[in-house]
């Protein structure tokens, strides 16, 4: 029986001819990453568990991103020990104010990661990078630690569900419309423990931030990881940035599939996932009398620079609406300069937004962006879950930045179609 892509990659880093679904296997990796959170917990357990080194610094990626600029005390610690522990062992990785960004933004952009990679992360949205080709998935800090040290991590071998892209997106419609509607279709554990492995004529019109956010939700629907094949896009998208040569694997013609799932592009709509999980999706359309409080547009799912242009497009020359506070949170600092540079941070404070340095902030209830009970948020982030935000009794919902954009101006969700 032949292999998966996940497969073919699994198996290439474990030294091994093939491998199957439930194998146990020891892997290694191209990529371990930590951000400011789950790398002061990593950090303790390396030292620990007795390790006095990394087992690559150029290998090793930490990038300060929830909390950063620091927040409170807390924050500041936990951002020290990081810098302390970078230095030490000479992490060539390591972003900090003035260069860092949303981590799952920044290291594709940076090329720190590239196709063929076998990669962990100690954040669960790591599974973003398999936009590119490789396997990435989130794991827990203490297997941070491990795989800084040994540059070698225990993986069971993923089953796969493919999903068949057809033909094109309509065009007020984005990768997030896409993974919004998968998950709605199969619901937030329907690809558990599983690759989702997106093939299909239709991911050529898919740009690479589509696939990035497609990705980067994988976890939303209980996926070990997402994954598209290598192709002109993907290849464009990495010359001349990444550090490392990629290499590309297929999937075999006779690989496993636990199903196949035809998704038509041409027939995806604005989509808003409700309150208070990403399975509980509805066309935007139908949401009409629901009023807003707050609209966020960033997060390491729509914080690139196609959503910011797709923001400024429908922003530029308008005004937020009278009672919503519209927070616009670009990805890099690369990102950043460049919407500067356009004139979209002028159009977005003309129209009423305020506009942020990279954070997760606001995304996982941080900073930049807290509610209060019984106020309503349409994000572009990942997840909106009771309390997310803020205040248990305040509810989020999920949408695509042309979604985001569009209600913003209106003060209620609003199909980008109709501003």
């Amino acid at each position: 029986m032949g292999m998966t892509l996940t497969q073919k990659i699994l198996a290439a880093h474990a030294g091994l001819e093939s491998v199957t679904a439930g194998q146990l296997i020891n892997a290694k990796l191209d990529i371990v990453l930590g951000n400011d959170i789950t790398t002061p917990v990593a950090v303790n357990e390396f030292r620990k568990a007795g390790f006095d080194k990394v087992f690559d610094k150029d290998r090793v990626a930490i990038v300060l991103d929830h909390f950063v600029p620091n927040k409170d005390i807390k924050a500041a610690e936990q951002s020290k020990q990081c810098r302390e522990f970078a230095c030490s062992h000479c992490v060539s990785h390591f972003y900090d104010v003035g260069k860092m960004g949303i981590e799952h933004a920044l290291l594709p952009e940076q090329g720190v990661v590239t196709a063929g990679d076998c990669i962990i992360g100690a954040d669960s949205h790591t599974c973003t990078y398999g936009a590119l080709g490789a396997f990435s998935t989130g794991v827990g800090s203490t297997d941070m630690a491990a795989g800084m040290a040994t540059g070698t991590a225990w993986f069971k071998v993923p089953s796969a569900i493919k999903f068949n892209l057809k033909n094109k997106l309509p065009s007020n419609c984005s990768g997030k419309d896409v993974i919004l509607t998968i998950i709605g279709m199969i619901g937030v554990d329907g690809a558990l423990y599983k690759s989702m492995e997106f093939t299909g004529d239709g991911i050529a019109s898919l740009s690479m931030d589509d696939r990035l956010c497609i990705c980067n939700m994988a976890i939303e629907a209980g996926a070990k990881n997402g994954i598209f094949p290598v192709d002109e896009v993907t290849k464009a998208y990495m010359n001349g940035r990444c550090e490392r040569n990629p290499v590309v694997y297929e999937a075999d013609a006779d690989a496993e599939y636990e199903k196949v799932i035809d998704i038509d592009l041409s027939k995806i709509v604005p989509t808003v996932a409700c309150p208070h999980l990403p399975e509980n999706t509805h066309p935007a359309s139908e949401l009409s009398e629901i009023k807003i409080d707050q609209v966020v547009i960033g997060s390491c799912t729509n914080g690139r620079m196609e959503d910011m242009e797709t923001a400024y497009k429908i922003l530029n020359g308008k005004k937020v609406a009278d009672g919503v506070r519209c927070i616009i949170i670009p990805g890099t600092m690369q990102i950043l300069r460049e919407c500067v540079e356009k004139g979209y941070y002028t159009a977005f404070i003309d129209a009423g937004a305020v506009v942020s340095t990279p954070t997760c902030g606001p995304c996982l209830g941080g900073y930049m962006g807290i509610l209060a009970a019984g106020e309503r948020c349409i994000a572009t982030t990942n997840r909106n879950f009771v309390g997310r935000m803020g205040h248990t009794e305040s509810e989020v919902y999920l949408a695509s930045p042309a979604t985001a954009a569009a209600s913003a101006l209106t003060g209620y969700i609003t199909h980008p179609k109709e501003v």
